[in-house]
This record gives structure tokens, C-alpha cells and sequence, in this order.
């Protein structure tokens, strides 16, 4: 197969296609949007986040801004600044650095990305691949990092698109042990930021988060968009199972759930960004809607050091760095797709996992079943 090159929403892009999967990534920072699933019905859905300032020929000096969309890996996860000698951007290398070798290959029903990335910062190299299915509407997305050495947190930032409507999208997860709001990195009401979740407060459900008001002490975070003019952001730390973990965010009104899959070993937490008009520095200037559900193995998107340090999560017994050896490459496997759901089916209660499938059962007792591998999670092959 030839590998297929355009320019994408102002950026020089890969695509990665089959029947059913459209896939645009970015050369710099391997950023995957748009990505077009269900492309051969009459209702195709795109449900990832593109940055709106893409095309405005600004001046960023935040690297991950340049080409910010869609789903990208991140090593380390978080926010940049020195640890010890090393001098790290936000969200690394491989979510801002030109990605090479690129290729592209066909075997039966598989199609397979491949690209390449040997970082400067902490030496090292990381491979990247994306695969689809034929007849399946799932991104199988994988990283391998090898030849580091040390603790680093790591991660994957999936950002989907917001709009206006009042609760447009219903956010679950698999079941987790508690969550956590995020000390904002400026105060509540400064910057040009506007937080109203109260800072560095655990909670047990995202129905009941706590806020910063008094007279309104808790607040929901299970869908999206929220509080309109805020930015906020929360952890919540998955239990361990032997089963994929999962996210799934569903838009009754557009008739389709969005779901990850994950290995909570692995990326044992997901930040949810809830980003709704809340920043006005620049590029932002208050124009931007997205929620980020990034699955990740860090502390919030502080970055090295707190991820490293002790921190309230690592002293709840939850990972928040990998101790990575330059003998023992580290595979970063992860799914994400997209299933058309039926009338009345709405937030999920429940996920289960039957051979070759993945169930979502809706509080209203609707059921929609996509077929996924989903054992991909853990071993990184798929059934070819």
C-alpha cells in the first residue's frame, strides 16, 4: 500500500483509511483527527476535537498548541518545565516533535500505521502504530517506548469536540476507587482562568464533586458541557480488574457512543479536562469547547516532577509513574471507537466484554454491542 499524504485542519497529515475509518495524523506530535467513523452509512461521526485557532497562522510558543486536536500520546503526560537536568516541553516529544519512517501495510482484514520517534530530552525511541479492522469502527493504537531509563508518567490525551447544548454528552467509566480536583496551576479567578471546582478535594462519585462556592457545595461531572465560562479538571482512579477498563461518552442527540478501552495496569487513571469557554489567555480567548478524557499514568497534568514526587494519589497506593528500563521495552496498547446507539439508550451503567465484542448496557436498559478485539488491550496482537 502507499501511504497517502494532505494537508488537514493546518496540518500536514498521514491518512490511515478502510471501509468503515478515516484516520488524519498529524506529522508533528502524531495527533489523530479528524477521524471519520462509520464512513460508509448515511450519518458518518467525527467526534474529535480540532483546536480553532488551526489556519490563523499565530505565533505559539507552547509546542502542543501548534497542531492540538483528537487523540495523541504523550510522554511524559503533563505540563512542561525543568526535572533535575532535563528540560521538558508540555505533554513531550511525541505530542510536539516531527514523527518519521512513516509506512503503511495490509494483512487480511488489518491495515497498519507505522511511525517512528527518537526523543533528545531523555534518549530514547518510541514506535507508533494505528490499526483498523475491516468491519469494525476502532482505533487500535499502540506505543512502544524503549531504551529509557527512570520513573516517567505517560499517557494518552483523547479530546472530544463540545458545542452549546446542555448535557449533549453523558460521560461513565468503569467502576474506580475514588477522584480527585486538581490544585489550579494560577487562583481560581486569574490568568485569564476560571475554575469552579474546589481544589485538591477527593470525592467518591462524579454526580457530587465539590466547588468552590458555599452556597452550592457540589456539582456534577458526568456530562458535558458544564458550567459554561469554567475550566476544570479532575482524576479518577480506576479499580484494578482483569478486565479492560473503559470510558464512554454518549450523545443521544447525535445517536452514537464514543468508548476507550484501556489495561488499568498500565493507565490506571483518566483526567477529565472540561474545558468550556473557561480560558481567555491566547490562543484560547474564551472560544474553546472540548473535553479532554485522557487516560493516563500520572498526578493530574502536573508533569515529572509531582508525578514522581509522593503526591496524594501515589500515597493512596495508585501509580502515577512508570519506572522504565531501557532492558525492558514498555508497550502502551489502547482502543477507541465508536458504535451508533438506538433511541432512548442513554448514559452507560454497565460494559461487558463477550468474545470479539464489547456490550454497553444504558440506564435505561438499552444494550448496543460493538464488535472489537478487545484483548488487544493487554497483549498488543490482533486476530488477523
Amino acid at each position: 500500500m502507499k501511504l497517502r499524504e494532505q494537508d488537514v485542519a493546518g496540518q500536514a497529515c498521514w491518512i490511515v483509511e478502510n471501509g468503515n475509518v478515516r484516520v488524519a495524523v498529524t506529522r508533528r506530535g502524531g495527533m489523530t483527527a479528524p477521524v471519520t467513523f462509520c464512513r460508509d452509512t448515511p450519518q458518518p461521526v467525527e467526534p474529535y476535537y480540532v483546536s480553532p485557532w488551526q489556519g490563523e497562522g499565530l505565533k505559539l510558543t507552547d509546542p502542543v498548541l501548534v497542531p492540538l486536536r483528537g487523540n495523541f500520546f504523550c510522554l511524559p503526560f503533563g505540563a512542561g518545565g525543568s526535572y533535575q537536568k532535563d528540560n521538558y516541553v508540555t505533554h513531550g516529544e511525541p505530542a510536539t516533535a516531527e514523527w518519521r519512517g512513516a509506512k503503511i501495510a495490509s494483512t487480511g482484514r488489518v491495515v497498519t500505521f507505522k511511525a517512528e520517534m527518537k526523543t533528545k530530552v531523555r534518549p530514547g525511541r518510541i514506535g507508533k502504530e494505528i490499526s483498523l479492522v475491516n468491519g469494525q469502527n476502532v482505533l487500535y493504537v499502540r506505543h512502544v517506548v524503549e531504551g529509557y531509563t527512570g520513573k516517567m508518567p505517560l499517557g494518552y490525551h483523547s479530546t472530544l469536540k463540545g458545542d452549546n447544548r446542555e448535557d449533549a454528552i453523558l460521560l461513565s467509566f468503569s467502576p474506580y476507587q475514588f477522584g480527585m480536583t486538581s490544585f489550579p496551576s494560577t487562583p481560581l479567578t486569574s490568568a485569564g482562568e476560571y475554575y469552579s471546582l474546589q481544589p485538591g478535594k477527593q470525592f467518591k462519585s462524579l454526580s457530587k464533586v465539590p466547588t468552590a462556592w458555599k452556597d452550592y457545595p457540589s456539582d456534577r461531572c458526568d456530562s458535558f458541557p458544564r458550567r459554561q465560562g469554567f475550566c476544570d479538571i479532575i482524576q479518577i482512579y480506576a479499580k484494578q480488574t482483569k478486565k479492560p477498563g473503559w470510558s464512554a461518552a454518549v450523545r443521544p442527540a447525535d445517536g452514537y457512543l464514543w468508548f476507550t478501552l484501556k489495561d488499568t495496569r498500565v493507565l490506571p487513571s483518566t483526567i477529565l479536562w472540561m474545558e468550556n469557554h473557561g480560558r481567555h489567555g491566547f490562543p484560547w480567548n474564551g472560544r474553546n469547547c472540548c473535553i479532554g478524557v485522557e487516560d493516563v499514568c500520572s498526578y493530574m497534568a502536573d508533569g515529572m516532577g509531582p508525578s514522581i514526587r509522593k503526591n496524594p494519589a501515589s500515597e493512596a497506593g495508585i501509580p502515577t509513574a512508570h519506572m522504565l528500563s531501557a532492558e525492558r521495552p514498555l508497550s502502551v496498547n489502547y482502543i477507541e471507537g465508536v458504535v451508533k446507539i438506538p433511541r432512548g439508550f442513554d448514559r452507560v451503567a454497565k460494559a461487558a466484554f463477550p468474545a470479539g465484542a464489547v456490550e454497553f448496557t444504558s440506564e435505561s436498559g438499552k444494550s448496543v454491542t460493538a464488535p472489537v478485539h478487545h484483548g488487544f488491550v493487554f497483549s498488543g496482537d490482533l486476530d488477523r
